[in-house]
């Protein structure tokens, strides 16, 4: 089919790659405009604008596709489809219509739950076993149309909102050739979503990162890995020099008890409100991500360090 392409981040990127792959004529790629990137903060292009540039692709980053010359352009492409994979713009009646057979959005979670912008995290920061990525048609309701495919993935114990991204992209990417196929083919079956369950993934807060070593392990833990690698959950430790800020990037439930915030051995073992975590992947502040053992050869934290 002839589509256009909206999104902008690595999860769309891996998308893009795969309809490039299925033989696509994709018309037209749209993304976020190039942002400050890096220690330099020099405008680069979003991972999906890069790509499609090296494909010899048209890119567009229009600031709103409500602007009526870009609702216009859009128009103007003919296409059989869109498809919008993480883009970062509500798109208005005018966009979604505009394609022959309509606009279709890849998902990363198990709808009507998590709705919204941070689907990954908060599976996994409410505890979820399971997950996955769903193919709907968009309709002007945040992430309410029926749906046309589902994958489901399970969530493992050690699994960080990274490691499932990335699950997630692959599985979507090849979801999402195969649900286009049926499309193209008139197959497609379109199923409304539940009444019921709805939930919506709010936006990460900065301040949501901080950890509370009173709260119980098993939420700590979550929040650890639902936030890993980025923003990073994070604490402190003392030292002569004052506060040192440090993230935990994975750790696991130990069955242990302590003094909340209270190392109870030599090896990051951290007492909470009730249980026990144990930090298997640190960074302290100014350097890079290091599993325990080789964090603490330079920065030890002995049995009955307090962290803040």
């Amino acid at each position: 089919m002839r589509i256009a392409f909206l999104g902008t981040p690595d999860f769309a990127a891996t998308c893009l790659a795969a309809l490039i792959a299925a033989g696509h004529e994709i018309a037209a790629v749209y993304s976020q405009p190039p942002a400050p990137r890096g220690r330099g903060q020099e405008l680069k292009p979003s991972p999906t604008h890069a790509l499609a540039q090296s494909h010899g692709l048209m890119v567009r980053t229009p600031a709103s596709m409500r602007d009526p010359t870009e609702i216009e352009a859009f128009a103007a492409l003919h296409l059989d489809a869109a498809v919008v994979v993480a883009f970062g713009q509500i798109l208005p009646a005018a966009v979604l219509d505009a394609p022959a057979r309509g606009a279709f959005n890849l998902h990363a979670s198990l709808l009507p739950r998590w709705r919204g912008a941070a689907p990954i995290q908060r599976a996994i920061m409410a505890g979820d076993k399971v997950t996955g990525v769903e193919v709907m048609r968009m309709t002007e309701g945040l992430d309410e149309g029926p749906v046309l495919a589902t994958e489901t993935l399970r969530i493992d114990a050690l699994e960080t909102a990274g490691t499932l991204h990335d699950r997630l992209a692959e599985a979507g990417a090849d979801l999402l050739v195969r649900t286009l196929a049926a499309v193209a083919r008139g197959e497609a079956v379109e199923t409304p979503q539940a009444e019921e369950g709805a939930t919506y993934a709010k936006k990460i807060r900065p301040k949501e990162a901080r950890l509370d070593w009173s709260k119980p392990a098993a939420e700590l833990d979550r929040k650890i890995r639902g936030l890993s690698p980025f923003p990073g959950a994070w604490f402190e430790a003392q030292t002569e020099k004052g506060p040192v800020r440090i993230k935990a990037l994975l750790s696991r439930l130990e069955d242990a008890d302590g003094v909340p915030g209270v190392a109870l051995d030599d090896g990051l073992l951290i007492g909470t409100g009730e249980g026990a975590v144990r930090l298997l992947r640190v960074q302290r502040e100014g350097k890079g991500p290091q599993d325990a053992e080789v964090f603490l050869r330079g920065f030890p934290a002995p049995m009955g360090t307090h962290f803040l």
